[in-house]
């Protein structure tokens, strides 16, 4: 099927399995459909299986948005105590359509407790509460993290009553836009072989061409793959020893729910103690706009510069509701009476910036970028942030693993496959290459180009309802289509108005010609390293200027809700003239958080500081006892404080 018929029944509003082989463009097709219901006014939610992969949609967890969590099951008291999160309720009462990527690492469990949750809170018995659900993904991926001894059957999404509930229509996506063809000279089809190891029907001749790059020569900047970490972390620590030079060590920090946190861990492609050396072969590992980089970025190391760090860090408490607090009264509101004037001035004094050596990479394009701490964070859709996990996003990429070279996409590979031990590691690791000519294979084995019976059985279903789906749609005139089409938006509570949609087309240009507008000086300062901060502010300022909601700068940023009010607060502490009064909350809130600021001034309790002198969140939090959310609060100490 071509992405122009699946946007076709995707505009129809039908519940839709979006699939197809690595690179057919299943995340491109996603966004165009995500950018026409937004155009539109239709509220969507985009949210994956795992936080890398939310990462890349510019989205959230299924797990936050829905409240399930890290749970396998839900109870009627876990159900009533969802309903009873209003924040939660109205947004699973006001979103018309439900965006999951990635669904193949989701558990059939978890998309039964989506599907769950959705009928309780919208009281609709009907599939996810009678919302259009659009799922994709590949089941020849990898399959899901499950319990011991689980199987497949058990484990992948096309298993559960809720995919059967939901009566999905199949848009199978045969276009390629990642392999190159190499039939024109003669050779064979790197995708040919990828379809025919889905189709389980390898000729000799594809497994003489693989062969045939045993003693091919390749990019000396490959990667390499390997199916065992025990492999990958052997040659990445040996290449490292036999560097001479400076070692630095580059820490994580982390904060929130322990296990959200571990899940956050095992999706990111770095450790907590990161060690480094010049001349090191290393991998971005989250995409950076402003820097021109994406996941699977590769370069060398070849130094270390002093950057501009501001010390607004914060603990633990910060950020996180936790959702078990009812603690009784503070210590804030104990202390708060009887403090002079003078308990005021001895408050924390603010440390002054100071700089932090940071790697600098060239990567294989030549370009010189400096890799700066990135957060990860598992938030709802309010901001909140749940668990966070902070480290230079780089990796060593002498050699990495099968397992995280997974959504790469890579020009040139060394793959060792003699080891393989799970069904469909093969098909992964070749599918991450353009072409053959990039392929230097050390080694198969009997299992290298397997797949799981199971996901081939429905694959090959899911191929024969795509194309019986694509004929039937087939036979709609144009007519007919643009009524179904219609219908669903107006169903959706969305607008067909021309001059609203012409407005949202303006604005994403402009969102375009920003971000390029970064990439590009980025560029131009070729081998200069720069302070990154300035920049960084100066394009979420270039956004607030256009009035934009937190988050929608979220969205055009590609950060979280977050870090977009870190830099208001800079912005507006540079300048108070900054043009942000759509942002400011009501006049309840801001007289609400003002008494609570001057309450805990006049405390003076340490703990209720940070480093640099600035008041935490929680201690405002606890103190207006949970009346109003940490989103709010933020918004309004950037208006009170100086």
């Amino acid at each position: 099927m071509r992405q122009s018929s699946a946007l076709d029944i995707l505009k129809t509003g039908q519940n839709v399995f979006l699939t197809g082989s690595a690179g057919s463009g299943k995340t491109y097709t996603l966004n165009q459909y995500i950018d026409y219901l937004r155009a539109r006014r239709v509220p969507v939610a985009v949210t994956a299986s795992t936080g890398i992969a939310a990462t890349h949609m510019n989205g959230t967890t299924i797990h936050s948005w829905s409240g399930i969590g890290i749970k396998d099951e839900l109870s009627d008291r876990d159900l009533t105590t969802l309903s009873r999160k209003q924040f939660l309720a109205d947004r699973l009462k006001d979103t018309a359509v439900l965006v999951i990527d990635e669904i193949s690492m989701l558990h059939a469990k978890q998309l039964n407790l989506v599907s769950q949750v959705l009928k309780h809170i919208r009281k609709n018995d009907k599939a996810f509460g009678g919302i259009q659900v659009v799922v994709a993904g590949d089941f020849f991926q990898l399959p899901p993290i499950g319990s011991k001894g689980e199987t497949n059957r058990e484990k992948f999404a096309f298993m559960s009553e809720a995919w059967l509930d939901a009566k999905f229509h199949i848009c199978y996506l045969s276009e390629q836009h990642r392999q190159v063809s190499e039939a024109a000279n003669g050779g064979l089809d790197l995708d040919d072989i990828l379809n025919q190891i889905r189709r389980q029907e390898v000729t000799f001749e594809s497994i003489a061409a693989l062969e045939a790059t045993f003693d091919q020569n390749v990019d000396i900047k490959r990667t390499r793959l390997y199916t065992h970490n025990l492999n990958v972390n052997s040659i990445n620590d040996k290449e490292l020893a036999a560097l001479e030079g400076e070692m630095m060590r580059f820490t994580a920090t982390s904060t929130g729910d322990s296990k959200l946190v571990e899940t956050l861990k095992k999706t990111v492609r770095t450790q907590d103690d990161l060690v480094l050396k010049v001349g090191a072969k290393v991998m971005f590992i989250k995409n950076n706009t402003e820097l021109g980089v994406s996941n699977g970025t590769m370069g060398e190391l070849i130094g270390f510069a002093a950057v501009k760090i501001n010390d607004d860090s914060k603990d633990s408490s910060d950020d996180l509701i936790e959702d078990d607090d009812d603690s009784a009264e503070s210590e804030t509101d104990k202390t708060v009476k009887g403090k002079s004037k003078k308990a005021i001035k001895e408050k924390p004094k603010a440390k002054k910036p100071t700089t932090q050596k940071m790697p600098v990479v060239r990567l294989n394009s030549g370009r010189e970028v400096v890799a700066e701490p990135e957060e990860w964070i598992i938030e709802d859709e309010t901001g909140d942030v749940l668990a966070s996990y902070e480290q230079v996003p780089l990796c060593l990429a002498w050699a990495i693993t099968i397992h995280k070279s997974q959504g790469m996409t890579l020009d040139a590979a060394e793959i060792d496959l003699s080891c393989t031990f799970e069904l469909g590691q093969g098909y992964v690791a070749l599918s991450r290459l353009k072409s053959l000519a990039g392929l230097q294979l050390l080694g198969m084995n009997d299992m290298s180009l397997q797949l799981d019976p199971l996901a081939r059985g429905a694959d090959k279903r899911f191929l024969v309802l795509s194309e019986e789906a694509d004929a039937n749609y087939a036979m709609l005139d144009e007519e007919s289509m643009t009524q179904a089409h219609e219908k669903f938006i107006l169903k959706s509570g969305g607008t067909l108005s021309k001059s609203v949609i012409d407005a949202y087309a303006t604005l994403q240009k402009k969102r375009r010609e920003q971000q390029q507008a970064q990439i590009d000086k980025k560029q131009k300062l070729g081998n200069q390293v720069s302070d990154k901060s300035d920049s960084t502010l100066l394009a979420t300022r270039l956004l607030l200027e256009e009035s934009l909601s937190i988050a929608e700068i979220s969205q055009a940023r590609q950060l979280s809700q977050s870090t977009i009010m870190r830099h208001i607060a800079d912005l507006k502490s540079q300048d108070p003239s900054l043009a942000c009064d759509h942002l400011r909350p009501e006049d309840e809130v801001m007289t609400a958080v003002g008494n609570a600021y001057v309450a805990i001034k006049v405390a003076n309790n340490p703990n209720d500081f940070n480093d640099d002198g600035s008041i935490k969140l929680r201690p405002i939090f606890d103190h207006l006892k949970q009346s109003i959310d940490y989103n709010a609060i933020r918004l309004a100490l950037i208006f009170i404080t100086p």
